[in-house]
This record gives C-alpha cells, sequence and structure tokens, in this order.
C-alpha cells in the first residue's frame, strides 16, 4: 500500500514537474520504445521512474519498452513479480506497452518463462519492428551456441537498423565494474562485421554514452532502479555521463535517423542527441 501511495505521489508531481522539448519528429511508422536497466527493485525510486515514464509517454507514444537485466532484486517469488514489475509499470501494461526483457547477473533463470518479459523461454532471442530488428542477448554466458546463432540471425537480417541489448557493458567508464573486456573481445568482432549500429547495456548504476567504436554506438542505462553516484570517472571513450539520479531512455527510428533522449526520474533530459544511419 506505501508504494502504491508513492506511485500516485509520483504521478501526480509528474504531470506538472517534468518538461521535455519538442525534439522527437513522432513520424508516422517511426518505432518508438523505451531503455531501462537495473530496475527491479521494488522500492519508491523504481515507482517515480514509472511515473514518469507514464507521463512521458502521454507526449512520445512509444510501443514497447527493452529492459537491460537486473528485472528483479533479491527474491523471485510471484509476488516479487508484481511489487518489482507489474506495479511500477501498471499503467504502461494496461495500455499495452510490451516489455522485451534480458536477463542480468541478479537473474535467474526461471524469469525467461515469465510472459510479462516476453522472452518465450529463450536466454536470447530477437524480434522486429518495421525497419529495426533487435537483437536480445545473455552476456552471463556468451557460449559457442549463442554466438553462432547470434551470427546467424545478424546475417539472416533483412532490416535497415541492428540494434543489440544486454546487460554487461562492452564499454564503460564505471569505477565499480568498468568493461567487460574478455566479452568484449567476443562479442565486437561480430557486432562489427555484420554492421550492427546500436548497442544498449545496464549493469553499471548510471548512464553513460560512449564515443562510437568501431561504428557501433554503446550506451550505458543501468539505473532504472538502482543508483550509484560519484561512480564514473569519465575518459576519451566518454560522450556524455549522468550518475546523480535514476533515469530511463526513449528512442525513436525514423528513417535513417535514430533520436534519443535520457531523462532523469524528475523530467530532465540528461543527454540527447541524434545518429544518422
Amino acid at each position: 500500500m506505501r508504494l502504491r501511495l508513492v506511485w500516485l505521489l509520483a504521478l501526480a508531481l509528474g504531470s506538472t514537474s517534468f518538461a521535455l522539448p519538442d525534439f522527437f519528429p513522432l513520424e508516422p511508422g517511426s518505432v518508438r520504445f523505451a531503455v531501462i536497466g537495473d530496475n527491479g527493485t521494488g522500492k519508491a525510486p523504481q515507482y517515480e521512474i514509472g511515473a514518469m515514464m507514464v507521463q512521458i509517454r502521454e507526449r512520445f507514444p512509444f510501443e514497447f519498452v527493452l529492459m537491460l537485466g537486473d528485472n528483479l532484486y533479491g527474491g523471485e517469488k510471484p509476488e516479487d513479480y508484481v511489487r518489482k514489475f507489474e506495479r511500477p509499470y501498471q499503467p504502461l501494461l494496461d495500455a499495452g506497452v510490451r516489455f522485451h526483457a534480458v536477463l542480468g547477473n541478479h537473474d535467474d533463470d526461471p524469469q525467461r518463462f515469465y510472459d510479462g518479459f516476453h522472452m518465450g523461454g529463450r536466454r536470447y532471442y530477437s524480434f522486429a519492428r518495421g525497419p529495426v530488428r533487435f537483437f536480445a542477448l545473455d552476456s552471463n554466458r556468451l557460449d559457442p551456441a549463442q554466438l553462432q546463432w547470434l551470427e546467424q540471425a545478424l546475417a539472416d537480417s533483412q532490416e535497415r537498423w541492428k540494434v543489440c541489448y544486454l546487460h554487461h557493458p562492452l564499454y564503460s567508464s564505471g569505477r565499480r565494474h568498468g568493461p567487460d573486456r574478455k566479452l568484449r573481445s567476443i562479442l565486437e568482432p561480430v557486432l562489427v562485421k555484420y554492421g550492427v549500429d546500436v548497442c544498449f547495456a545496464g549493469h553499471e548504476h548510471f548512464y553513460e554514452r560512449l564515443q562510437p567504436q568501431n561504428g557501433v554506438h554503446h550506451f550505458i542505462s543501468g539505473a532504472a532502479g538502482q543508483l550509484r553516484r560519484g561512480n564514473i570517472r569519465p575518459d576519451g571513450q566518454t560522450a556524455r555521463s549522468y550518475d546523480q539520479d535514476r533515469h530511463f531512455m526513449i528512442v525513436e527510428i525514423a528513417g535513417d535517423v535514430l533520436y534519443f533522449q535520457a531523462v532523469s526520474r524528475t523530467g530532465e533530459v540528461i543527454d540527447s542527441g541524434i545518429i544518422r544511419k
């Protein structure tokens, strides 16, 4: 009940506190989605992010959400799915918004069978929306079978845009974790070979946009529930970073342009830009 009251208060405050500039073209037929990572705490900030997502969606009607892992912290009983996922995002779920998850290091394998995460029982999978194909990866265990699947799926893709998302970042300026160099050595050659445009990751509890690496644009969005203030040590690879509050991302792909914004829990736009195909 207390968290429900927090959510309602956040929703009421959000309706008057956020200010999102008219940035997105909202073109007919464009692909619009949100991105959240490390969200499943079941605590008040997660509910406040959920409320802000509802407010933003009134002006930016995204159709689905990419979940970058650590979907449920702690217990994973039926009541945990309710408290840490269904309640925080209830208005979005009621509106038909679909959440497409990957597994994080705090997630148990049975999550892939939960209908609300749309994983279809798979650790890795792909789906398409218009001219965009999304590749959801299990970075906890990038075994030869998954790598072979990814290469074939990328080679077979006829969509103009290719977007990968996973939990562990290939590049990061975080003090706590930093980049997963072993994962990068295996995965990056495949992303480059098949022309992946964007890679979203979580794990680090902050926001970071990296300079393009070998033609791939990397984002870290791991603070939709957890936050690690003061954890970023920006270097020459960092284009923009933020570790002062929770956040989520919204993205529109229209034609040959990808538009993105990162939005804080209070509605502040903390980063914004475009990527041209």
